[in-house]
């Protein structure tokens, strides 16, 4: 049978939600692995890693039951739920690419202030203190206090933000049409009858 037919739409969608589950796995178990060792002392970052993880997981399997079974409530559901994450997925994307410097230092700042096991996290990997302005009155974590040698740490988050924001922007514009092609693939199977169960009914 050529390929767009019942069985190769069924097989498509089945590697698509397989590599879904795969993808959800690793980033649940990236997260645990981090906190565990010490890596990410943040409960925040890391519920927040788990629950865009299981929330993949799930989608993913409800696509993986409905392509198994054409099953066409799940797979309704699944093209729903698919096309919201879409969306947000997209809209996201681009703010990553096209945020500017002004904006991108406000968010951080905001972010620095929420955390302070994350301000924590940064000031040791980074070997720097504070956001603005190093103040030697208090405490840091960072190696340089010591020697009074330390820098801002708005300083060294920039150097790396705009990298980070683009690729993040890319992958996350690259994951979100593989989400619409998902759709595409769940509403064409959808409507595609089975010919080896009803020949008759076969178009």
């Amino acid at each position: 049978m050529a390929c767009g037919g019942f069985v190769c739409s069924k097989n498509a969608l089945c590697v698509l939600n397989i590599v879904y589950v795969m993808v959800s796995l690793l980033m649940i178990g990236v997260a645990a692995w981090g906190k565990w060792f010490g890596l990410v002392s943040s409960f925040r970052v890391m519920a927040a890693v788990i629950a865009v993880g299981l929330f993949l997981f799930l989608v993913a399997i409800v696509g993986l039951c409905g392509a198994l079974k054409h099953h066409q409530v799940l797979l309704f559901f699944y093209m729903l739920i698919l096309s919201m994450v879409f969306i947000v997925q997209f809209s996201v994307s681009c703010a990553c690419l096209a945020i500017s410097k002004e904006q991108q230092n406000l968010l951080l700042e905001i972010g620095w202030n929420k955390s302070e096991s994350m301000q924590r996290d940064l000031e040791k990997s980074l070997d720097c203190c504070d956001f603005d302005q190093v103040n030697f009155n208090v405490t840091c974590e960072a190696a340089c206090f010591e020697e009074l040698t330390c820098e801002p740490c708005s300083v060294k988050i920039q150097a790396y933000a705009d990298d980070a924001l683009r690729f993040v922007g890319g992958i996350s514009l690259f994951f979100s049409f593989t989400e619409i092609f998902g759709v595409w693939l769940a509403y064409r199977y959808r409507n595609q009858k089975d010919a080896r169960q009803n020949p008759g009914a076969f178009i």
